[in-house]
């Protein structure tokens, strides 16, 4: 029985997504809009996810994506490998983290609490990363009702989500 109830969850969560890539796109040569599409993909499908499962939506918090962002950029280089993202347990290292968290008006002692997700899936094919974080080890940290707030930033194949939460140690302000 719980197989089942986690076969339909999975079904309806991979229909949602596929009813939400339906989306249409205008003759824009802007990059940058293909990678807010796939942002806000992810970020409907991730809190399709948490309703599935009666947790309340993640909220867009502007600093976690600035970071998002930032990390996304630093990962764009990196090949994606079978030895990196969310189901190896081998994350690349984030390199001058500090001004990262400058750059993003951040201060270490605001962003204790949250985590650092980066997944590298060819293309950012939607229904692959989707599966990357909700399939994965991953799940366990958007299954966590102690987050509240969402960033998520992609260049190239990466595309990095951060999760905030409503503490004062968490909420990256």
């Amino acid at each position: 029985m719980a197989y089942f109830q986690k076969y339909m969850i999975l079904t309806l969560l991979l229909l949602s997504i596929f009813c939400i890539n339906q989306t249409v796109k205008c003759d824009d040569d802007n990059d940058d809009n293909d990678h807010l599409d796939e942002e806000d993909i992810l970020l409907a499908g991730i809190n399709n996810f948490r309703a599935t499962l009666n947790l309340t939506p993640l909220i867009e918090n502007e600093r976690a994506e600035c970071l998002a962002d930032e990390i996304a950029d630093q990962f764009k280089y990196q090949p994606c490998t079978n030895t990196t993202g969310s189901n190896t347990g081998t994350e690349p290292e984030i390199f001058n983290y500090p001004n990262l968290l400058h750059k993003c008006h951040l201060n270490v002692n605001t962003t204790r609490d949250g985590v650092i997700l980066p997944a590298c899936v060819p293309n950012l094919d939607s229904t692959l990363v989707l599966s990357n974080y909700t399939m994965s080890r991953y799940s366990n940290y958007l299954n966590d009702t102690k987050y509240t707030g969402i960033g998520i930033g992609s260049e190239d194949n990466w595309i990095v989500v951060v999760l905030t939460t409503n503490t004062p140690e968490g909420r990256f302000w």
